[in-house]
């Protein structure tokens, strides 16, 4: 399953109350075998061609964040049992990163330039329904990798950052690491969790990992298992200058131009609300990392633009967008239901929360909307709202091609 969560972005959706019975008419050519696109109710969704300014307005750093997302190991990889995506975030400036290091690590954060981030979190078992923590007995990785201007820096802050941590208890102690000996590694024996810095190229790897016991040998094996499978994914990733990242491009290719959404106004780069990504970004969070991964490989998904609640897949071509729906649908599991989609949009599907689900941390309803080798994915708490959103994304779809 790729979640969108509500968690992340209930402050950016707009959900309208009703269908609006005075909408005009949708802008568009009726093409030859499709839908007359000017004929769908979209309410007051735009679906006009659209490109957004390219100009980074100063976000570079979170436009390279954004970027980061395929620069870091899925949990999967450091051992098929770690299927669960907790989800994944762009980490914008040291204020932010406090959340994932302690806060007596801001200093070396500032100190040593620190530019942006990408966190992700995995485990072998699901969050309680209600809960955003793994449960005791839960083995789940937080791997946070932090982006510094140059190698030196790097390593100087993964140093000092392990001498802020140890410093918070004095019960903290060393774990020394044969496979990774300028590894920072430290626990606290008889807790059941793990802290590590590694730093590689300009980057540093942290690490928060739990396990069911509190083995010192066992911890470490798997800071071990987690940096053998994240350091390849740096080595192989093409870090932007630091005096260059405000020359990235905010939507290159028109991908969030295509994202139906109801105000095109005052977006700027935003890992959660206004970004583009690869498709690591739908692993992180998906139910089934391992068959999420296997999906988007055989659709040949390569790109996912976000906007607000919603998103845009790009696929292989036309069959594979319908492989990809399928396959989408089919991983939500019990606690969604099938509804019936708007029949005016062809080969659109809709699932809705069910008593199972967590009102909480979804949306009640979520649509899919194919067209040619693109698909969209809506989400709303309203049922008018959700409706109008899978013409509306259609319609921008086939206006935008």
């Amino acid at each position: 399953m790729v979640r969108i969560s509500r968690i992340a972005l209930a402050a950016a959706c707009v959900v309208i109350a009703g269908v609006a019975a005075g909408c005009g008419g949708v802008d568009g050519t009726a093409v030859p075998g499709e839908v007359d696109v000017r004929k769908l109710e979209v309410g007051t969704y735009p679906v006009d061609a659209h490109r957004y300014d390219q100009n980074s307005a100063g976000k570079g750093s979170v436009l390279e964040g954004i970027r980061m997302a395929d620069a870091v190991a899925p949990t999967y990889l450091v051992d098929p049992s770690l299927r669960y995506g907790r989800g994944s975030t762009v980490v914008a400036d040291s204020a932010k990163a406090i959340d994932f290091v302690a806060n007596v690590s801001k200093p070396v954060l500032d100190k040593r330039k620190f530019v942006v981030g990408f966190s992700v979190s995995g485990a072998d078992n699901p969050d309680p329904k209600g809960d955003t923590r793994p449960t005791a007995g839960t083995t789940a990785i937080t791997n946070f990798v932090m982006r510094f201007p140059d190698e030196t820096a790097a390593k100087l802050a993964a140093r000092e950052l392990e001498d802020a941590d140890l410093g918070v208890s004095p019960d903290n102690r060393k774990l020394p690491s044969n496979k990774y000996p300028d590894a920072y590694v430290h626990w606290r024996p008889g807790v059941a969790n793990v802290g590590a810095f590694y730093a590689h190229k300009e980057f540093v790897v942290s690490l928060f990992i739990q396990r069911p016991r509190a083995d010192g040998s066992d911890l470490l094996d798997w800071v071990e298992r987690t940096l053998a499978a994240q350091t390849p994914r740096l080595d192989s990733f093409r870090a932007t200058p630091v005096n260059q990242l405000d020359s990235l491009k905010v939507d290159p290719e028109g991908l969030l131009a295509r994202v139906a959404v109801a105000d095109r106004k005052g977006h700027v780069p935003d890992g959660r609300k206004f970004a583009i990504y690869g498709p690591d970004y739908a692993v992180h969070s998906a139910s089934d990392e391992s068959a999420t991964r296997k999906l988007l490989d055989d659709t040949g998904t390569d790109k996912i633009a976000v906007v607000d609640g919603s998103l845009v897949f790009r696929t292989r071509g036309v069959d594979a967008s319908r492989t990809l729906i399928d396959g989408l649908v089919n991983t939500m599991g019990v606690e969604f239901d099938p509804v019936t989609a708007p029949n005016d949009v062809p080969n659109a599907k809709c699932l809705k929360l069910n008593a199972i689900g967590d009102n909480d941390r979804d949306f009640r309803y979520r649509c899919y909307v194919p067209y040619k080798r693109y698909v969209g994915l809506v989400t709303s708490d309203k049922e008018p709202d959700v409706r109008q959103k899978v013409a509306a994304q259609y319609a921008l779809l086939a206006n935008s091609l």
